[in-house]
């Protein structure tokens, strides 16, 4: 008895000298460690700031694209600060960066003149040189003879012209001018621009477009963007089924003798959207497509603005 109470106490002893984990000895240990090390949460570095646009350099004279010659179409460029500008005296537009058209007629004057006025009042100057185009002319040893119109004709051909020239004095905002153009078709051409027959030395009317020789039906698209501001679907007297395009800048595209009209007035066309089909209606002596393009009352040769057709 007295061997178990002994046991018992010494069981006690050993119990009462082992500490359990969370006891005070583990907070003292706790509390001499030092305060708890916070590691701060990683920021994403920015990102670097761009660096701006180098600053155009400044403009002090024109920049021109194309060749100087009748029936050639011109692209340039004003100088830097411009607010307007004229050419031979008439007020030309210019695109907010500084770009704009120049028609050069088929009898363009050997010298014409373009005058930029700057935002401070100074005016900068440039005199063009303009080649002479090298156009077909045929000598015809006959006297020249005026055509004589029916007072029908006359009084059929009046609203004709004058929805013509309404047409081109539409106002379009179209980028059109600045594409490369392409030709609304192509084939043999059998009809050159400026060609012209001189009677005995009396020169007559010359040819204002090209013509492309292609069977009727074929279709044919539109060289360039731009608004439809004509489209005669019954035939006029002379340029039969009629399509003009304001491709914007004073630079429109007729087209002529259509069998066919795809579009309407007042429609938005893409380059290369087809806009009617080749025919003959008119005055014409078999299936083809009239290409004219004119920059005011300037008519420019389509061959020097969209290169040689195919065909």
């Amino acid at each position: 008895m007295i061997r178990s109470a002994t046991v018992f106490l010494a069981s006690a002893l050993l119990l009462s000298s082992c500490v359990p984990e969370g006891r005070p000895e583990m907070e003292s240990a706790r509390a001499n460690a030092g305060p708890p090390v916070v590691v701060p949460t990683p920021r994403p570095s920015p990102s670097p700031t761009p660096a701006p646009p180098p600053a155009e350099p400044v403009r002090t004279g024109f920049w021109f694209e194309g060749p100087m010659q009748q029936g050639a179409l011109l692209t340039g460029r004003v100088p830097s600060g411009t607010r307007m500008l004229t050419f031979e005296g008439e007020a030309v537009d210019i695109g907010e960066d500084g770009f704009f058209i120049i028609g050069l007629d088929r009898d363009s004057k050997a010298e014409v003149r373009l005058v930029a006025t700057l935002n401070d009042g100074r005016t900068v100057e440039r005199t063009l040189n303009v080649a002479p185009g090298d156009w077909k002319l045929e000598y015809i040893n006959a006297p020249y003879r005026a055509g004589v119109s029916s007072e029908a004709f006359k009084a059929r051909r009046g609203p004709e012209l004058a929805r013509i020239v309404a047409a081109r004095d539409v106002d379009v905002v179209s980028d059109g001018w600045r594409q490369d153009f392409i030709w609304p078709v192509t084939g043999r051409q059998s009809g050159f621009f400026g060609s012209q027959r001189v009677y005995q030395g009396k020169p007559g009317s010359y040819h204002g477009g090209a013509d492309i020789a292609v069977p009727t039906g074929t279709i044919f698209v539109a060289p360039a963007d731009g608004v439809v501001t004509l489209a005669a679907k019954d035939d006029f007297t002379l340029e039969g089924k009629l399509i003009i395009i304001d491709h914007g800048m004073g630079l429109n595209s007729a087209f002529l003798h259509a069998s066919e009209i795809l579009v309407n007035e007042g429609d938005r066309v893409k380059q290369g959207q087809p806009i009617g089909k080749v025919g003959q209606s008119g005055r014409a002596t078999g299936p083809h497509l009239h290409w004219g393009l004119k920059w005011k009352d300037a008519r420019i040769d389509p061959l020097l603005v969209a290169g040689p057709p195919s065909g």
